[in-house]
């Protein structure tokens, strides 16, 4: 494996091909965190509701907040790619729990607890990893690539839960494909671990990572506080309809897949070819236009779907807003964090993204079974509005920062 080595005085950089297995990897690990998506048709299929899915889907949230924490104590230990390879075996199991478990009882909890280490895990250190080796200029964009092959696994789990039920297989043959790709994905992060271990050591960027009580309240006193604050109220969008699409599309009789196949499409498109774009804007006018476009998607899905058109436009609305908010802020998290706090930055952001994207859920599937889908589309769209109003409130007290400035 290669590193790109500036000249003398200059940044090293990494090769493509090495950001490219980067990707890969968690590209591969991603698939596992997707098939949660599938979680209420699984349930459903052993006798259980929308309410028992959510507590399972939330029982991750206790043991991601674990791992976020301790995460950095692992990559102070023993290297993030090692970490990250070891979060890959842990999904791989609770893949396979999903699998063979039987009923909706204390073995599905332990599989989703499971669930919650190992994906908090590579998702706190990987983007502590492009941090460590990519400059500040370029983060961004990095971020960005890294979020697109995520996504791309995300999509790829209810995809291929699809696909396995069209060919008349059961459900859980999707969580045996789900278990061999994150055992894959966690083999390609060992590998990387010493390529990245000298890039690190080349950029001199090797640091502390762990949190303390001290770097986190440096943290919650800096700028790096609002994206934090974005990320979590994004991931309980995220976490709210995804987990509950199958039962959306299913009120409205429609396909749940034509949701995955638009949103994923737009927010892997948007992310891989339009974040370049992105990244040259002023990112708070940025967040500002991204965020309302969340809204007008959550506004469609409870208004305006009436047939397979209307909801794959809205599903489409919804992955660009999401697709290039998330890369957006998740540069600002880094950027605006105090000077030597960027690993202790990221590691809040994933914590407030895990504490929206699993806690949600439990939530919204109690909304479901006693009021309603309509109930969680409401609930659902007053977050996204106070996600929006927070960037534009942003990005008002920027313009009249800079306005004094110049007088």
């Amino acid at each position: 494996m290669t590193v790109a080595i500036g000249r003398d005085g200059e940044t090293p950089r990494i090769s493509n091909g090495f950001f490219s297995l980067f990707c890969f990897g968690g590209y591969l690990l991603s698939v596992a965190y997707g098939t949660t998506f599938l979680l209420a048709l699984l349930v459903a299929s052993r006798g259980g509701n929308e309410s028992d899915a959510g507590l399972i889907i939330s029982t991750a949230i206790v043991s991601t907040i674990a791992a976020v924490v301790l995460s950095g104590h692992a990559s102070d230990a023993i290297g993030a790619p090692r970490a990250v390879g070891i979060s890959g075996l842990v999904l791989g199991a609770s893949c396979l729990g999903f699998a063979v478990v039987p009923g909706v009882g204390v073995g599905m909890l332990a599989c989703g607890f499971l669930l919650g280490c190992g994906w908090g895990v590579f998702y706190t250190l990987g983007p502590i990893v492009v941090a460590a080796v990519i400059e500040p200029a370029r983060r961004i964009r990095f971020f960005a690539l890294l979020s697109g092959s995520m996504m791309s696994g995300i999509g790829t789990g209810p995809i291929l839960g699809r696909l396995v039920n069209s060919l008349g297989l059961p459900l859980e043959t999707t969580y045996w494909v789900a278990a061999a790709t994150s055992v894959a994905g966690g083999a390609i992060f060992f590998f990387l671990h010493g390529p990245i271990r000298r890039i690190v050591a080349a950029n001199g960027a090797v640091g502390v990572s762990r949190l303390s009580g001290a770097s986190v309240l440096r943290v919650l006193k800096a700028k790096a506080i609002f994206p934090i604050i974005m990320v979590g109220l994004g991931g309980a969008i995220f976490g709210g309809l995804s987990s509950f699409q199958t039962s959306y599309a299913g009120a409205r009789g429609l396909d749940f897949s034509i949701f995955f196949v638009g949103f994923m499409s737009a927010a892997i498109g948007c992310r891989m070819f339009l974040s370049g774009i992105v990244t040259r804007q002023n990112p708070y006018v940025s967040s500002a236009v991204l965020t309302s476009l969340i809204v007008v998607s959550i506004a469609m899905f409870e208004f305006a779907v009436t047939g397979w058109k209307s909801y794959l436009l809205a599903s489409v609305t919804l992955g660009v807003g999401y697709g290039l908010t998330y890369s957006v802020i998740n540069g600002l998290a880094a950027n605006e964090a105090p000077r030597g706090e960027t690993a202790q930055s990221l590691l809040l952001f994933s914590l407030s993204y895990f504490i929206g994207v699993f806690g949600y859920p439990l939530i919204a599937g109690k909304l479901i079974v006693t009021t309603g889908i309509s109930a969680l589309l409401t609930v659902t769209l007053a977050i996204a509005v106070l996600n929006a109003a927070i960037a534009f409130a942003r990005l008002l007290a920027r313009v009249g920062t800079v306005r004094t400035q110049s007088t």
